[in-house]
């Protein structure tokens, strides 16, 4: 005789399991009430280890990318532990995932996670660990260019106009070491400097300066800050006494716009 599903049996399912209420719910009633075929009848599915795993925390990983013609997909996707980063599964649905994101050249991280939940579950019971599909990004332009560096933990595509492919590789590179925030100084949100603006001046009221002097320091450290978070502001990896604004001038080239993804940058 079956037992009636309700909310307390439920409640039990999802204490021993960890899986999610509607998971439980669908397990109870195919399994007419019964708790332990239940149980089973999730662990056959994948659904207790993936939902467990779920709140564990995931700072490795690697980043992957491809690009085909004048477009490019880029993604993070994270694990528990370096050792599953390496892991021959967690590899082959990465380059799943972003395969998929330059066939349907899609920006929708959403989308790209319900299309690949269930595998991802699946992976995450075969591996042991919790898995994220972290972020995604496309980009579509007329010269596109990509760099990996440091073991596939951190990856740059650029759309740059310029026809020398070993400057334009360089700027790849110039970003995955230098980690740009901006294109450049004049598009950094103001909220963005009125922050910097605060902590510099709690700083400089130590130094019990003039006004006039204070405000020329405050520009000073201001335009410096600029400079550093924006690509075309920064000295070139390359040639340090030089901006990166001068060599793209000297090649008759411009950063249309970058994207530079790192591993465990963002929770």
């Amino acid at each position: 005789m079956s037992k009636e599903v309700n909310a307390s049996l439920v409640k039990k399912l999802r204490d021993r399991t960890g899986a999610g209420i509607m998971e439980c719910k669908n397990a109870l009633v195919k399994m007419e009430g019964n708790l332990e075929k239940s149980i089973d009848f999730l662990k056959t599915i994948g659904e207790i280890k993936a939902e467990k795993r779920s709140f564990y925390g995931t700072k490795q990983g690697k980043i992957f990318l491809k690009v085909e013609k004048k477009a490019a997909a880029i993604l993070e996707l994270n694990s528990e532990t370096d050792f599953v980063a390496k892991e021959k599964n967690f590899l082959l649905f990465g380059k799943k995932i972003v395969d998929e994101i330059l066939l349907k050249k899609t920006n929708d991280l959403n989308y790209i996670k319900s299309i690949f939940e269930k595998e991802k579950k699946e992976i995450i019971s075969k591996v042991g660990e919790n898995i994220k599909i972290c972020r995604i990004h496309f980009l579509i332009g007329t010269n596109i260019v990509s760099y990996m560096h440091h073991n596939n933990t951190i990856g740059v595509i650029l759309d740059i106009s310029s026809d020398n492919d070993l400057f334009s590789k360089n700027i790849a590179m110039h970003i995955a070491a230098s980690k740009p925030k901006y294109l450049s100084p004049n598009i950094i949100p103001e909220k963005v400097l009125i922050r910097e603006k605060k902590i510099f001046l709690n700083s400089l009221k130590k130094m019990n300066k003039s006004n006039e002097i204070m405000e020329k320091i405050m520009e000073g450290k201001i335009n410096k800050f600029k400079d550093e978070i924006s690509l075309t502001g920064q000295d070139f990896v390359f040639e340090p006494k030089k901006k990166v604004s001068q060599l793209l001038k000297l090649y008759n080239s411009q950063v249309i716009s970058f994207i530079r993804f790192e591993v465990g940058e963002i929770s």
